[in-house]
This record gives structure tokens, sequence and C-alpha cells, in this order.
């Protein structure tokens, strides 16, 4: 496994892993809807590319064996000092180690940022999936936020579970 930055390239890959994997994501991620399509990922991709510009938002690509497998992202648009990272993976590759892998670069990768002294993982409190990757990492468990940042949707209950490592 390794992460290398979403590029416009990715377009055509990162919309059938997408499509494919809707099924999976979908009682996580509002985003990971039926109507998923090929300008869905372009706005993506558009913003990825800001992001990175601007130095707020760096999503990368996941590979296993030259494909994309997943994405990761860190986030730098809260405070100037934390970065807060997320992953998913197609449903064919969990339970490999990779979400973990690839939250270990990350937070490696966020806390190379100038300023950067705290790193967040937030989830859902029933994907369980999820927080097993923080808790393989070190990170501690800091809260859990009723009402969460999104709606109640899916699986979700509600809840937000958050986890913070520090420098």
């Amino acid at each position: 496994m390794r992460l290398r930055k979403v590029r416009d390239a990715d377009a055509a890959e990162l919309l059938r892993v997408v499509r494919e994997s809707l099924a999976h994501l979908r009682p996580w991620a509002s985003w990971a809807t039926d109507d998923y399509d090929s300008s869905s990922v372009a706005g993506f991709l558009t913003a990825s590319a800001d992001g990175w510009e601007s130095g707020t938002l760096f999503n990368h690509a996941i590979i296993v064996d030259d494909a994309i497998v997943g994405m990761a992202g860190a986030d730098r648009t809260g405070h100037p000092d934390l970065v807060e990272i997320g992953y998913w993976l197609h449903p064919a590759h969990t339970g490999r180690g990779h979400a973990t892998a690839a939250a270990a670069e990350l937070v490696e990768f966020a806390f190379a940022l100038d300023g950067v002294h705290r790193v967040q993982i937030w989830h859902d409190e029933a994907n369980i999936a999820s927080g097993g990757v923080p808790r393989r990492l070190g990170f501690t468990e800091i809260g859990r936020r009723t009402p969460p940042r999104e709606p109640a949707f899916g699986s979700r209950v509600g809840v937000d579970v958050v986890w913070e490592l520090a420098r």
C-alpha cells in the first residue's frame, strides 16, 4: 500500500472505484449516492487541486498493486495547529490494514506541515471499523459529540467519536 496525491488522470478509475463501493460507503458517507457520476468526480478533483494549492486539503489515492483502492485525506481547514484525517476503502480491500497504513502515513504527513501539533479522526459511533484505525495508531478518544456534524443517516447513530494524537 502506498499513498499518492490524487490527480486529474485518476478520474475514470476513481469513478469506477466509488461506484463499486457505493453500497459499502452509503451508510457512512453523505456524498455516496446513486447519482455520483463523472461530474461528481470532476468536482472532487477540482477541490483536491485547489486544496493542495491553498495548503488546506490534501487528498491522496490509496494504491495497492498500482490500482486505486480508496482515498485518504488530510484536512487543515479548521484550527491552524490541527489536521483532520479521513479515509475510505473499496469493500474488496477492507480488513487488510490498508486504512490503518494510510492513516499512519497521513499522520506523518500532517505533522510535517508547519505548525501542526494535533491530528484528529472523527467517525460515527456505529462505524466500528473506522474506530479501529485511531485505536491501533495510538490516538486517544477525546470526546463524543451530539449532535453530530452531519445529521444521522444510513447506519449512523448520530454520535461523533473524536480521536486525537498530539505531537
